[in-house]
């Protein structure tokens, strides 16, 4: 037992040291092009603006919560009443309130989910698309996965999760149809 005790903790201690991606001009100009890209009719200086503000928010939200860790450590610290925020749904809502305060004319935004199954809990993220699109045409903005650096990715290639829309989850969930 002590050795597997032993095992725990220097993976935990190993995962707290790892690095964060690092984010650059390039990572937003490449948000940008594709944010730009989901539709001709969005505005290039909105889709800019949306990169840009993806980018400083997470790394201003991960400052003020405290992330320090990979994700699963700071929820357990949350859980634990160590840190307050940082969870999968503060960082939808967070980011989703945040765009939505830009008003954008040509882009639309989205919480969505991946509901929980065996393997996995649910997961909850920010998504933005072209104005009146859905949300499978649209890219997932998701600063928890790398502890408040950004991912994002088309949501069609983003397959490490189910997303489906925020309510449509949470129904499931309330009505049974969703055992977990």
């Amino acid at each position: 037992m002590k050795v597997i005790i032993s095992i725990l903790a220097t993976c935990l201690a190993l995962a707290g040291c790892a690095m964060a991606p690092v984010t650059g001009s390039d990572d937003v100009d490449q948000l940008a092009q594709a944010i730009q890209q989901l539709d001709p009719e969005v505005d290039p200086a909105e889709a800019r603006r949306a990169a840009e503000i993806s980018y400083a928010y997470s790394s201003q939200l991960k400052q003020e919560w405290n992330v320090t860790d990979p994700a699963l450590i700071h929820n357990a610290k949350i859980i634990n009443g160590f840190r307050e925020k940082g969870l999968c749904n503060d960082w939808a809502q967070a980011m989703t309130t945040r765009l939505k305060q830009e008003n954008f004319r040509t882009l639309d935004l989205h919480w969505i989910t991946s509901p929980p199954t065996a393997f996995r809990i649910i997961h909850h993220s920010a998504l933005i698309s072209a104005k009146g699109d859905s949300m499978s045409d649209g890219i997932i903005l998701d600063p928890w996965r790398n502890s408040g650096v950004l991912h994002w990715a088309p949501l069609r290639e983003d397959t490490k999760y189910n997303w489906r829309p925020r309510l449509e989850v949470r129904e499931d969930l309330i009505s049974g149809a969703n055992p977990y």
